[in-house]
């Protein structure tokens, strides 16, 4: 099957699945699999299940394939992208998740004085969430006492200070997600969203001291 769609694009390919050619979505669906499973681990930090957030994550892949129109959105990949990212997030918003991300996570936020590339990007010297909780895992059994206090402290100033959208950006924002990317699961504007990842940086720099 792969040989035999691969050389089409995949705007080419919906435009004959739309024809009838239903093995087409299986192809899509493979092709794509390894994309959903990638936001899985970084939505992960959330507290949802992995495999749930992968099923989800399949689920947003299909309603993609089934929704596209060229005519009216970007390239498929980043439709595909946007509907992923949204069914995975809606899950783990129903879930009920009770817990943040560990404070280490946060530190980025409001320890550089740098706040981005101008191009909805992250700036150079955001720390990488994997390196971030590789470097929490060495910490020894009193710096983790410690380290556990000033979440459970930070986890308070969060419920506190934000508002319900703020928190919405705060989640994606730690997952990697660019401004622009979370303007788009969340159906806000990209000036909107920006700027309440200001006023997140800006409250936590004023409750912590920074």
């Amino acid at each position: 099957m792969r040989e035999a769609y691969g050389q089409y694009s995949d705007e080419e390919l919906i435009v004959r699945l739309r024809d009838g050619e239903e093995p087409i979505t299986d192809y899509i669906m493979d092709k794509y699999k390894n994309l959903v499973k990638s936001k899985a681990k970084s939505m992960y930090i959330l507290g949802a299940d992995n495999d749930d957030l992968i099923q989800e994550g399949m689920i947003g892949l299909f309603k993609a394939v089934r929704d596209y129109d060229s005519g009216r959105d970007a390239s498929f990949f980043t439709f595909a992208d946007l509907c992923i990212s949204r069914q995975m997030y809606t899950a783990v918003q129903a879930s009920g998740r009770q817990k943040h991300a560990p404070l280490n996570t946060y530190i980025s936020l409001y320890s550089h004085v740098n706040h981005g590339t101008g191009d909805g990007e992250p700036d150079g010297e955001e720390a990488q969430l994997q390196n971030i909780l590789a470097a929490r895992a060495e910490l020894g059994p009193e710096e983790r006492m410690i380290d556990k206090e000033n979440v459970e402290g930070l986890e308070r100033i969060i419920e506190r200070e934000l508002s319900h959208f703020e928190k919405q950006v705060l989640d994606l924002y730690i997952t990697g997600m660019s401004y622009v990317q979370i303007a788009k699961v969340l159906g806000r504007d990209g000036k909107s969203t920006d700027n309440a990842l200001q006023r997140i940086k800006g409250k936590l720099r004023k409750v912590i001291g920074q």
